[in-house]
């Protein structure tokens, strides 16, 4: 499947591993004070191609022209009837392409064809870019928000959708 007729989408692979913390380091790197830590704070991008998959979820990247990763999202399944968006990062460079709005949706119907009836998800308070680009995809943000505990100092607010 394509998110644009020029990136080719495909699954992640345990051995896109170094490409993904790359491309996190890049996104993280827009805003100050967000670190990527692969020991304590991102263990499943160590193995991306198996630890959604190992959940019962996907996790999918989408490759730019010279074959490097530029996007890539993932869902897993926390409860009955719900999936959960994760990993959703679109390299600067690439953004406004419709990158995300592709992956948010293959994401979705993923999830729909799996039996979920809502997506749900979990955001830093800095990314208010992306915060942008749900709204206007139908996420609503939920009330409260979470600290992580992380090198980051992240604090996140949810976000929630029905279909």
């Amino acid at each position: 499947m394509n998110a644009s007729p020029s990136l080719p989408m495909r699954p992640a692979a345990d051995s896109d591993a170094q490409d993904l913390f790359g491309l996190f380091a890049l996104c993280f790197a827009e805003y100050p004070g967000c670190f990527v830590d692969p020991h304590d704070d991102l263990r499943d991008l160590r193995e991306p191609g198996s630890s959604f998959a190992g959940r019962g979820g996907a996790f999918w990247v989408l490759e730019d022209e010279r074959g490097r990763i530029c996007a890539c999202a993932a869902v897993d399944f926390p409860e009955e009837g719900a999936g959960e968006l994760h990993r959703l990062y679109v390299r600067p460079d690439q953004r406004r392409k419709g990158l995300g709005v592709a992956l948010v949706r293959l994401v979705e119907d993923y999830a729909k064809a799996r039996g979920a009836h809502r997506m749900l998800f979990w955001s830093d308070t800095r990314f208010t870019d992306a915060h942008r680009l749900y709204e206007r995809l139908g996420y609503v943000r939920a009330e409260g928000s979470r600290e992580i505990g992380d090198i980051s100092n992240t604090s996140e607010i949810r976000f929630d959708k029905t279909f």
